[in-house]
């Protein structure tokens, strides 16, 4: 393992408080009404995307188009769209026949405040709802062809060789013990296809960007990624349930293979700073703009929930 390195001190919190009510307005404007029918169906649409998440992938999409100054309000599209993709797929993955799970942010999931035939249509509207925004939203004022990559991006890291490929593999995987790395490819599909595609999204939305700059932006995507996963693993072990708003040891109930179940709890940890420290490299050559980024990798390695 790298020592590890001075994490950045810049606040996040500000910026992060103004991108989290800049999407959730922006999430807001774009999903039908609560009172549109089939009622029911938005209600649950609603329920599933304006439920307080953590919103880290829009965060990534507003954070690299800062880097490239790219307007706000080009970027709600790509962040809206990528957020809608996470909903979608969190209501799938806690169906029955999924992960079955009764909690998630703290609320009951989208099955059980509806129903299960309701909540896998929103999750299927919501999958929709994230192409017709990258399609047609007018604040997207991007050239026709950036729009069909961006298109292409989230279509790739949504679908069979992306998360779908990593929520498979998961399942697969439940009672046996992957080896290291087995589960870092899993999670490379589950989880990091959507923040990569988050990272690349805001920077396709600039047209001043190099292509050594998207291998170094995807670089260090790539790092925060598996690092974000980690940090989930570890929370289902020492986070409460109160707190990350799921319930605590659920992984360890499925009996799935996770980093600390491998590791131990202390590598683990150590793991994750050195993705962290792994991400800052990748950053490096990128100006003060990036510290926002920065911070994010610091963030995810450090987060409670």
């Amino acid at each position: 393992m790298k020592k590890t390195q001075r994490m950045p001190t810049e606040d996040l919190d500000p910026f992060t408080e103004r991108c989290r009510s800049r999407i959730e307005q922006a999430l807001d404007q774009r999903l039908p009404t609560p009172v549109t029918l089939p009622a029911a169906l938005h209600q649950a649409m609603r329920y599933a995307a304006l439920s307080g998440g953590k919103y880290v992938r829009p965060l990534l999409v507003y954070a690299t188009g800062q880097l490239f100054n790219v307007p706000a309000a080009r970027l709600d599209a790509p962040a809206c769209a990528v957020e809608l993709i996470h909903a979608y797929s969190l209501v799938h993955d806690d169906l029955p026949a999924m992960d079955d799970d009764d909690l998630r942010r703290g609320k009951p999931t989208c099955h059980k405040a509806f129903d299960e035939a309701t909540a896998i249509l929103a999750g299927d509207a919501l999958q929709s709802l994230a192409f017709q925004i990258l399609a047609t939203d007018p604040a997207l004022d991007v050239p026709a062809f950036t729009r069909l990559e961006m298109i292409r991006i989230l279509a790739e890291a949504s679908g069979s060789q992306g998360m779908a490929c990593g929520q498979a593999m998961d399942l697969a995987a439940e009672g046996q013990r992957l080896t290291l790395a087995e589960l870092e490819n899993m999670h490379l599909h589950k989880t990091g296809a959507l923040i990569r595609a988050s990272v690349r999204l805001g920077a396709l939305a600039s047209e001043h960007y190099t292509a050594q700059q998207l291998l170094q932006l995807d670089d260090y995507a790539r790092h925060i990624g598996l690092a974000f996963q980690i940090r989930d693993d570890i929370l289902d072990i020492e986070g409460e349930t109160e707190v990350i708003g799921k319930p605590q040891g659920s992984d360890i109930a499925r009996n799935k293979s996770t980093y600390p179940a491998l590791l131990g709890i202390d590598q683990a940890k150590l793991l994750a700073r050195d993705l962290h420290n792994q991400a800052l490299v990748a950053l490096e050559g990128f100006d003060d703009k990036a510290e926002t980024l920065r911070s994010i990798s610091q963030y995810i390695v450090q987060r409670a929930r």
